[in-house]
């Protein structure tokens, strides 16, 4: 019944949230461009201030947990290569491929990683999900990339400068570094700065998760049925069967599971949209992908929540 309880706890407010998101578009009260705008302040402003609040906040250098980190990056590229072999045999279409592959190694980590991992293992926790931002979210855009310029229809070279000016101009790849400088040389904000960028920082995640249920819109469905079930499935139910399986036998339990389930578990990225449209990929199966793995990540993460915690590994 804790278990339950727990899983119910840590998966409805995020609903909750997702849902009056929804409800405000569905009822005009927003707008698409407004709702645009918000999503820009939320990629731009309140997530990178919510990591850097979470990393500067941190108490102590053991939240740096190296196994994790080199875990994460070793499963992730050992999936993103397996999952190359397994798109070019279920998909056919080179710019439908594009995504489909994208599913099997890209998750909404910051947007969905902080809120559960909080709900999950306390309010004091989120530094070390903070953390891991700094390694996973690049390491995302890199792939993301990788993919892009192997099956999109703009099949440019991959620009290794333009890939380093992404990562290093990117809003919450800033945040986490500016975090870390704050984290490891102990610099303190003045009281009324700290207290600023901690109310900045609370609105970042219900900003995030309205944002994202506005996005809720069920068309353009038929003609991909077959490349939403390969991503869907696989984003939400085999790449964290294995990837939690294995992160089990590892020995990782609690916060770091917690981290590990959001990257192997959680939908498809926002921002898988945005450069699918740039690099010519199928950006309408891109856009109901991250919709649907969206809406069906609230069940499947219910229960891998039940079932870790039934197995006292929370």
């Amino acid at each position: 019944m804790e278990s339950l309880k727990l899983s119910f706890d840590a998966v409805m407010p995020i609903f909750i949230l997702m849902a009056l998101g929804y409800l405000i578009k569905r009822l005009n009260l927003c707008d698409k461009k407004s709702f645009d705008a918000m999503n820009k302040l939320v990629f731009k402003i309140f997530l990178p201030t919510l990591l850097f609040y979470n990393i500067y906040k941190a108490e102590s250098a053991t939240v740096i947990d190296v196994k994790l980190m080199s875990f994460t990056v070793i499963t992730v590229l050992a999936i993103t290569i397996i999952g190359y072999f397994c798109t070019i045999w279920t998909t056919k279409d080179n710019s439908r491929r594009a995504i489909v592959w994208q599913s099997m190694f890209r998750a909404n980590y910051a947007i969905l990683g902080i809120p559960l991992v909080t709900y999950i293992c306390g309010e004091n926790s989120g530094a070390l999900t903070s953390f891991m931002a700094v390694i996973i979210v690049p390491l995302f855009n890199i792939l993301a990339v990788i993919s892009l310029s192997r099956f999109g229809s703009k099949n440019e070279k991959i620009n290794i400068p333009s890939i380093l000016k992404g990562i290093i101009t990117n809003p919450l790849i800033i945040g986490s570094t500016i975090g870390l400088i704050f984290f490891f040389f102990k610099l303190e904000l003045p009281v009324v700065l700290e207290k600023s960028v901690k109310n900045i920082s609370s609105v970042a995640t219900p900003l995030a998760l309205i944002a994202l249920g506005s996005e809720f819109v069920f068309t353009d469905i038929k003609g991909y049925v077959k490349e939403i079930i390969v991503s869907v499935s696989a984003r939400l139910i085999v790449v964290p069967l294995i990837g939690l399986s294995l992160a089990i036998l590892m020995g990782f339990r609690g916060e770091a599971l917690a981290c590990l389930m959001i990257a192997f578990g959680s939908p498809l990225s926002v921002s898988s949209f945005a450069m699918s449209q740039q690099m010519g990929a199928d950006e309408k199966l891109c856009a109901q992908t991250i919709v649907i793995s969206s809406a069906f990540c609230l069940v499947t993460l219910f229960l891998w929540i039940f079932l870790l915690s039934y197995l006292k590994l929370f």
